[in-house]
């Protein structure tokens, strides 16, 4: 008797589980596509992808590779940075209407570190139905494979390519005790590598991970200073996660960048990284753990 009833409650979760697959009209679908190895994409989303109404794509051309290779046909439109508004609302419209539609980048989670969180958050403002199909996630992989600590981390996506900005997003952290991950292309690697080593000393451990899922994987775990040792003779290919450890990491024997500087050059210094001399004075304060007031009066 047992027997029958752990099948019809096996039966009974299947066809929930059924249910729940089902593509639903009025629906925009986050699909996660592969970031490097074809067999990372699951059944479910090939599934969602076979029968949405319609697929909004980061680049079409990319996506139309991947439908080909699944025997897919479908209509498609492109979604991205610099078409965003006109295009999330022709795609709202759709789905207002009844449509199903997934989205999908060329790589990885739509909406993370993608113009796709801009389409979510207007689902969410106008009553839209959103459901996730998970999958690949460059950031998560790269975190898994650092060595690192996991248990508490930043994700703080390509850095600027402005020179003033990029300084004054690195300045911000140089407190930061969590596990920092970074987006980086290859030509901007070294420059970034010696960024960082500026603001986070040369003992900082960081794990280069190139290429993930990949034939030529590549995962690096070494301190800022031997990455850029190890970079001077060569040339870095492929895109990288750079996953950082924070400050109460085990980032080896380093002090914090601003023990050997007086008040008024601590403050120049976050100054000279672009800050704003209040901000500068607010982020001085905090690194030394007094007050705002001490700092001020001793740069006035």
């Amino acid at each position: 008797m047992s027997s029958v009833k752990n099948h019809t409650t096996a039966w009974e979760a299947d066809a929930k589980g059924s249910e729940k697959n089902r593509v639903m009209g009025g629906t925009l679908y986050l699909v996660a596509t592969p970031i490097g190895n074809l067999a990372d994409l699951s059944e479910r989303a090939v599934k969602v992808l076979s029968e949405v109404d319609f697929i909004a794509a980061e680049d079409t051309r990319n996506t139309m590779h991947l439908l080909t290779y699944l025997g897919i046909q479908k209509p498609m439109v492109s979604y991205f940075e610099h078409n965003k508004r006109a295009r999330g609302e022709e795609i709202l419209a759709r789905i207002s209407s009844g449509e199903s539609c997934a989205l999908v980048t060329d790589a990885g989670m739509p909406a993370v570190s993608d113009p796709g969180a801009d389409l979510v958050a207007l689902c969410a403002e106008r009553g839209i139905s959103v459901s996730c199909v998970p999958g690949a996630c460059a950031v998560v992989t790269a975190l898994a494979l650092s060595a690192l600590p996991t248990g508490r981390f930043c994700f703080e996506g390509f850095l600027s390519t402005d020179k003033t900005s990029r300084k004054r997003h690195l300045a911000s952290l140089a407190q930061e005790q969590r596990t920092m991950i970074f987006y980086e292309a290859p030509h901007k690697l070294v420059s970034t590598l010696r960024d960082l080593c500026e603001v986070f000393g040369g003992d900082r451990r960081i794990s280069l991970c190139r290429e993930l899922t990949k034939l030529n994987e590549e995962i690096l775990r070494m301190t800022l200073a031997q990455a850029l040792d190890y970079y001077a003779e060569r040339q870095p290919r492929g895109e990288y996660v750079l996953v950082l450890a924070g400050k109460d990491g085990k980032t080896g024997t380093e002090d914090a960048f601003w023990q050997q500087m007086s008040v008024p050059e601590h403050v120049a210094y976050y100054m000279e990284q672009g800050m704003e001399k209040k901000e500068a004075i607010k982020a001085a304060a905090k690194d030394r753990g007094v007050q705002k007031n001490e700092i001020y009066q001793q740069v006035l």
